[in-house]
């Protein structure tokens, strides 16, 4: 019989109702580990569950543990997990395609048929999430982290993997002039990524200045706020667009009108935000031959972005407007849904403390 332990979770029982529970978590079977989570990004869909009781047609059927962004340190390992040990910085990847439907065997996982992601309630039972004291997960989701490895940071991987995928979509951003509408979360991060690989200008819409100013602390060349300078797109309009690339991370259909029209003739449209079923400017599309590009999750990415962020080659600490302390969930969510103030807010945990021999006793006792 596997011994059981004690863990405070963030669980959402249905629309605007979140609520801080303890439940029993059991200790690392085989090829699996034990982490105490360190800190968890809030993502837009967080925010949609929570407010909205769900995304789109996917509705919250159960209580979910919320949360796919997250870092932590290793408590225990499983038996047969090797290269990590108690004590060791990781970050959690929530992705888990099956590795064997149509897709996978493809070498298109992000497109997984049996697709298992943390957090989500696409699935029934839903997939429980990260936001928890401590979690059980497959040591195949773990990337081990240096010792120095700032775990905030860490845990950026998941939506800096997202973008990373978008880019990718894009192609060769050396040079380019690159637009981004909307400057939350992925937005910064996309800026970053085009910064990083040498963008020769990068331009940045939103409706809020807050978040304009971490874009430009991001890279951005320029900002706009279309809400109080509704014109200064225009230029960009003419003689048939301005930008070679444009990433749209608002899916706002004003929006997607605005990077339409900025492309110039066989640029690149990669649409990274997500929503139902919006207007878009066909005609403008076919006569400029504009590349549509969706672009969704990630895979090898993920790995890319752990190392992106510990190696600095992209810095995100900007974009970590808000820490709260798990028992302030309800105070983080509601910065969180605060654009006007707020970029990424993050849930802090016991594992963001160094780690300590009192973790690994208490897991030994639990196994006698």
């Amino acid at each position: 019989m596997i011994p059981q332990m004690q863990t405070r979770v963030c669980r959402l029982h249905g629309k605007n109702d979140l609520r801080i529970e303890t439940m029993e978590i059991a200790s690392p079977a085989e090829g699996e580990v034990l982490v105490a989570v360190a800190a968890g990004g809030i993502c837009g869909s967080d925010l949609h569950y929570l407010s909205d009781g769900g995304i789109g047609t996917i509705r919250v059927r159960e209580p979910i543990i919320l949360g796919h962004e997250a870092s932590g340190r290793v408590v225990a390992v499983g038996p047969g997990v090797t290269g990590l040990a108690p004590g060791d910085g990781v970050a959690i990847n929530p992705s888990r395609p099956c590795g064997t439907c149509r897709y996978c065997t493809e070498g298109l996982p992000m497109h997984c048929l049996n697709m298992r992601f943390n957090g989500s309630a696409m699935r029934l039972p839903h997939e429980q999430g990260f936001f928890r004291d401590r979690i059980v997960v497959s040591a195949d989701q773990c990337i081990k982290v240096p010792e120095s490895a700032d775990m905030h940071a860490v845990a950026c991987a998941e939506p800096l993997a997202v973008c990373l995928h978008a880019a990718r979509m894009a192609g060769d951003l050396s040079g380019k002039r690159v637009l981004v509408t909307g400057a939350g979360p992925i937005g910064s991060l996309c800026v970053a990524i085009a910064a990083a690989e040498g963008a020769a200008e990068i331009v940045v819409t939103d409706l809020q200045d807050a978040v304009l100013k971490i874009a430009k602390q991001m890279g951005a060349t320029q900002t706009i706020n279309v809400a109080t300078n509704g014109t200064a797109m225009a230029r960009y309009a003419e003689e048939k667009g301005y930008f070679d690339v444009a990433f749209e991370c608002s899916a706002a259909a004003p929006a997607i009108a605005s990077a339409v029209a900025g492309l110039r003739p066989r640029g690149v449209l990669v649409q990274v935000g997500v929503a139902g079923d919006t207007p878009m400017p066909i005609n403008a599309l076919v006569a400029k031959e504009i590349h549509m590009q969706g672009t969704h999750r990630f895979h090898e990415e993920f790995a890319e972005a752990v190392d992106a962020i510990v190696s600095g080659r992209i810095i995100v600490f900007p974009i970590i407007t808000g820490r709260y302390t798990l028992d302030k969930a309800a105070e983080a969510f509601s910065a969180a849904a605060d654009r006007s103030q707020s970029v990424k807010v993050h849930l802090q945990f016991g594992g963001l403390d160094k780690f300590s021999n009192s973790l690994a006793a208490n897991c030994r006792q639990t196994r006698r």
